[in-house]
């Protein structure tokens, strides 16, 4: 896997497995171009892959709003005349309630971020590609969008979207030399998992992450670093017939049809 000479946009690049996708490009060789609506974050990304001798900047942006989708785009091209590689990754959690009392405007919120940020991502970066006569995205879904979560309607119905979205995009593109995938995380160790567990368990979240660990077979949770290798090998040269897939990374929770409320990444 070298991405030297190649370009990375990453969305949601500011922590978890977006900022170790960042570094993992980086090290490969790659230019890498941070987008996080979390400035500190971001700049912090990027100022460690420099700090590394990596080449690499941060956009802020709001990846629900077509405006700002645009302007990362351009900010990559101004900067580096391509783009290669996108890894279509910012999301949230959203609350864990019952569908029947599940807030409204959080839905919607979820929704935005979850699944039209990705599709604003495609239709926006894809053109780019499409110029270029070849390019590799991979978008984040999550195991929760190949099973039910509890608790977690309007994750689970994003990730569902995000995985119709990269089917549909990669059949469109197969012909084209663009390849579209999805990486399907179980749980991993990241902001996120704990915050979940303090949502369905305030008084004691240690407890709930242990007993979600404990339906794991592999008995823990992933890894942002883990997933980062699984997308870095999906933009590569080595996943070139691999095109509308998702690939799931969660220590075999799906495989045994394991029930647990936290989602995915």
């Amino acid at each position: 896997m070298d991405f030297k000479g190649k370009v990375a946009l990453i969305t949601g690049g500011g922590n978890g497995i977006g900022r170790a996708a960042a570094l993992g490009f980086a090290n490969l060789g790659a230019k890498v171009l941070v987008v996080d609506r979390d400035a500190a974050g971001g700049e912090g990304t990027a100022g460690a892959i420099r700090q590394q001798g990596g080449e690499a900047r941060f956009v802020a942006a709001d990846v629900t709003r077509s405006a700002e989708v645009q302007n990362y785009v351009k900010d990559a091209l101004s900067a580096y005349g391509r783009i290669d590689c996108f890894f279509n990754n910012a999301g949230i959690e959203g609350s864990v309630k019952p569908t029947v009392d599940y807030d409204e405007a959080v839905f919607d919120q979820v929704i935005a971020v979850n699944l039209k940020g990705v599709f604003l991502g495609l239709k926006h970066v894809l053109p780019v590609m499409v110029r270029q006569k070849s390019g590799a995205v991979v978008n984040t879904a999550s195991v929760a969008g190949l099973v039910a979560t509890v608790g977690m309607s309007a994750y689970v119905a994003s990730k569902h979207g995000v995985i119709g979205l990269t089917k549909t995009a990669g059949a469109e593109m197969a012909r084209l030399g663009i390849r579209v995938n999805a990486v399907c995380p179980g749980p991993i160790e990241t902001r996120m998992i704990h915050d979940l567990a303090r949502q369905i368990s305030p008084g004691d979240p240690a407890a709930a992450e242990k007993r979600y660990q404990a339906v794991i077979p592999s008995g823990r949770f992933g890894t942002a670093e883990e997933v980062a290798q699984v997308v870095l090998f999906l933009c590569s040269d080595l996943a070139g017939n691999v095109n509308g897939a998702h690939w799931v990374v969660d220590g075999a929770r799906t495989a045994t049809g394991a029930s647990m409320h936290p989602p995915a990444n």
